[in-house]
C-alpha cells in the first residue's frame, strides 16, 4: 500500500514541526556512578531524549553528546568507567547499544549494527562486562576493556539475564509472550534446567542460588531457587511483583509491587536476614529501580498525574528530586472504578472527570500490549481533554498485567473475541453511572489498543460517535508478513499462529468486517515503526477512502513504534484534542 495514499488522506509532518506548545519534560532511566554521588539519565528536556549526568543534589547538568539518535535507556558500568547507551536510530523498536565514558568521550557502537537490535542491556556485576540480547536470539557480552564482543550461544526467542560470576552458567528468559519460563544454561556444554516459569531473575552472588520472579497461587512473587528446592522469599496479598534489581555485591534486591489497580510499592529486601524495608516513592507510578554499584543509593523514576516522569535518588539520609518537570497547569487526579463485564469478569478503569456534573461527552484509551496495563501516571493527553471537557476512561480489559497471571492470559486466541466485548461493557457502564454521554463517545488506544479501537470500531460500528487508531494492528496476515521476525513469533501465544490459525486471525483483524466502519476515525503512525509497520495503517486510510469515511492520517517521519521527539508528541497532542473536540463536542 506505500505510495498508493495521495496528500488529501495523509498529512506528512516534518520533524520538530509543530503547532502546539511542548508537551512537559520528562526524565527516566536512571542510572547511578559506583559511589552514587553523580546520576546519568535520559531525559528530552531539549526535545529529544538525551543523555545527561547531574551531582545528586545540585542542579548543574551535563548532556552527553551521543548523536542525533533518540537516547531509549542509559547505565553506568559497576567500575564507573562507562555509559551503556541504547539508542533508536528512526525510533524504536530497533535499538543499538553503544558505549561512551561519563564525560562524553570515547564513543563507540557494540551492539545492534545493521538490521539488528540489541536490548536486554545489563552491567554484569563487579565486572566490565555488558550483558546483550540481539534479535531475540543472540546472547552475548562486550568486554568494555578490551572491546571483544564474545556470542555466548544462538537460539530462539531468548533474552540474556544475567551470568554467573565465575563465567560457568548462563540465567536465561526463554520462549513466547506469555508462556516465558527462566533457565539456566551450561556455557560449557549447553546443558539447561529449568528455573521457574517468568520474565525476569538474577544470581544470587555466589550462584548457589537464583531470585526469580514468577507466578505463584496466580500472581507474581519472587521466588528463591537452588538446585534442591524453592522457597517464597517476598509476596503481597494486594500486590504483584513487576520489577527486581540486585545490589552488585548480592546484599539486596529492590522490589517494585503493582498495587492492585496500578498504583507502586518499593521495598528492599536483604537477602541475609530475609528482612523487608518500605521505600515510600515519590509518585503513583514507579519504574528503573536501580541501585549504584557500592549499594548505598537507589534511583527511581516516578510520575504521576500532576507529576512528569522525574528521577529521584534515595539514601539513608532520605530521597532527593535529581531531574524532571512541572505539569504546566493543575491537574485532574484520576479514579479507580471497578465493574462487571458482560460475563461477569471485574474489570477496572481510571477516570479523569472534567469539571461539572455529567454525563460527558468520553473517551475510551486502551492500552498496548495487550500484557500492559493502565495506571494513574503522567498523560498530558488525558490532562488537555478533561481541561476541555471531555472525560477520559482508561480501562484494563481482559489480557492486562498487574491482576494475576490468568487474567493476562484471558484474551489469548479466540478470548480475544471477549475482550472486544469488554469494550461494550465499558460504555455500557459509563453510560449507567452517569458519566458518558451515550451519543458521545469515542473509542481510541496505541498498539494493541489500537488494534482494539478497530475492532471494537467494526463490532460495535452504531456505538461510537469517533476513533483514534495509533500505530494498531488493522490485518493480522499483513502484521505478520511485515513485523520483525522475532517480533512476529514471540506474539503467537497471544494472537495465535500466522499459518495454523489463519481463520481465526482472519475473522479476528478489523479489515476483514471494514465495511462497517462508518465512524469518522483518525489514524497515527511513525514511518519507520517495524513492530506494527505502516502498512497497518495505510490499508486501513485507503479502505476509509474509497468508501467516503471521514478520517485523517497523521504519518510522522523520523519516528517508531512510540514518538520520542517531544514536539512530535505535542502536534500529536493538539491534533487529537481537535479531532476529537470536533467530533464529541
Amino acid at each position: 500500500m506505500t505510495g498508493q495514499l495521495s496528500r488529501v488522506d495523509v498529512t506528512v509532518l516534518p520533524a520538530g514541526w509543530t503547532t502546539a506548545e511542548h508537551a512537559p519534560a520528562g526524565a527516566w532511566s536512571p542510572a547511578l556512578s559506583p559511589d552514587g554521588r553523580h546520576a546519568a539519565y535520559v531525559s528530552d528536556r531539549s526535545g529529544a531524549p538525551r543523555v545527561w549526568v547531574q551531582p545528586v543534589g545540585s542542579e548543574l547538568t551535563f548532556l552527553v553528546d551521543t548523536g542525533d539518535a533518540p537516547v531509549v535507556s542509559v547505565h553506568w558500568s559497576t567500575g564507573g568507567g562507562w555509559l551503556a547507551v541504547v539508542l533508536a536510530p528512526g525510533g524504536a523498536p530497533r535499538t543499538e547499544v553503544w558505549l561512551v565514558r561519563p564525560d562524553g568521550s570515547a564513543l563507540h557502537q557494540v551492539a545492534g549494527f545493521g538490521a539488528d537490535t540489541a536490548d536486554n542491556v545489563r552491567w554484569l556485576p563487579g565486572r566490565s562486562l555488558l550483558a546483550v540480547t540481539e534479535n531475540a536470539s543472540r546472547a552475548l557480552v562486550v568486554d568494555a576493556v578490551s572491546g571483544e564482543r564474545r556470542t555466548l550461544f544462538d537460539d530462539e526467542l531468548i533474552a540474556l539475564l544475567d551470568v554467573s560470576r565465575d563465567g560457568s552458567r548462563a540465567l536465561v528468559r526463554r520462549g513466547p509472550r506469555g508462556a516465558r519460563e527462566i533457565v539456566v544454561r551450561s556455557l560449557a556444554d549447553g546443558a539447561e534446567h529449568m528455573v521457574a516459569p517468568g520474565d525476569l531473575g538474577v544470581f544470587s552472588a555466589d550462584g548457589a542460588a537464583v531470585y526469580a520472579l514468577t507466578v505463584v497461587a496466580d500472581h507474581f512473587r519472587l521466588v528463591e531457587v537452588t538446585d534442591t528446592a524453592g522457597r517464597v522469599v517476598a509476596a503481597r496479598h494486594d500486590a504483584e511483583l513487576e520489577g527486581v534489581a540486585a545490589s552488585a555485591d548480592g546484599s539486596s534486591l529492590a522490589l517494585t509491587w503493582n498495587v492492585h489497580g496500578g498504583t507502586s510499592w518499593v521495598s528492599v529486601l536483604d537477602t541475609a536476614t530475609g528482612s523487608l524495608r518500605d521505600v515510600p516513592p515519590p509518585g503513583p507510578v514507579v519504574d528503573g529501580v536501580t541501585f549504584s554499584a557500592d549499594g548505598s543509593t537507589l534511583a527511581l523514576t516516578a510520575e504521576g498525574a500532576a507529576l512528569p516522569r522525574s528521577v529521584f535518588v534515595t539514601s539513608p539520609t532520605g530521597m532527593t528530586a535529581v531531574a524532571g518537570g512541572c505539569s504546566p497547569a493543575p491537574a485532574v487526579e484520576p479514579v479507580l472504578h471497578t465493574f462487571a463485564a458482560h460475563d461477569g469478569l471485574t474489570l477496572t478503569g481510571w477516570l479523569y472527570p472534567p469539571a461539572g456534573p455529567g454525563p460527558h461527552p468520553t473517551l475510551l484509551w486502551f492500552h498496548g500490549g495487550p500484557e500492559a496495563q493502565e495506571r494513574p501516571g503522567n498523560n498530558p493527553l488525558y490532562q488537555s481533554l478533561a481541561a476541555a471537557g471531555i472525560a477520559v476512561f482508561t480501562p484494563n480489559v481482559r489480557g492486562s498485567s498487574g491482576f494475576g497471571h490468568a487474567f493476562m492470559n484471558a484474551d489469548n486466541g479466540a478470548l480475544r473475541h471477549a475482550a472486544i466485548a469488554d469494550v461494550a461493557s465499558c460504555v455500557e457502564y459509563l453510560v449507567a453511572a452517569g458519566v458518558a454521554d451515550p451519543a458521545r463517545v469515542g473509542c481510541s488506544g496505541r498498539s494493541y489498543g489500537g488494534y482494539l479501537t478497530l475492532a471494537a470500531l467494526v463490532t460495535y460500528p452504531s456505538l461510537f460517535a469517533v476513533g483514534v487508531d495509533v500505530c494498531g494492528m488493522s490485518d493480522f496476515a499483513t502484521f505478520y508478513a511485515h513485523t520483525e521476525p522475532w517480533i512476529g513469533a514471540a506474539a503467537v501465544s497471544k494472537y495465535g499462529h500466522p499459518v495454523h490459525d489463519a481463520a481465526l486471525l482472519r475473522e479476528l483483524s478489523p479489515m476483514t468486517r471494514i465495511d462497517r466502519l462508518r465512524t469518522p476515525l483518525m489514524v497515527v503512525h511513525g514511518e519507520n515503526d517495524s513492530n506494527v509497520p505502516v502498512v497497518e495503517a495505510e490499508q486501513v486510510v485507503a479502505a476509509l477512502r474509497e468508501r467516503g469515511v471521514p478520517h485523517r492520517y497523521l504519518l510522522f517521519p523520523g519516528e517508531g513504534h512510540e514518538l520520542l521527539c517531544r514536539t512530535n508528541r505535542a502536534t500529536y497532542q493538539q491534533a487529537v484534542v481537535d479531532w476529537l473536540q470536533q467530533h464529541l463536542a
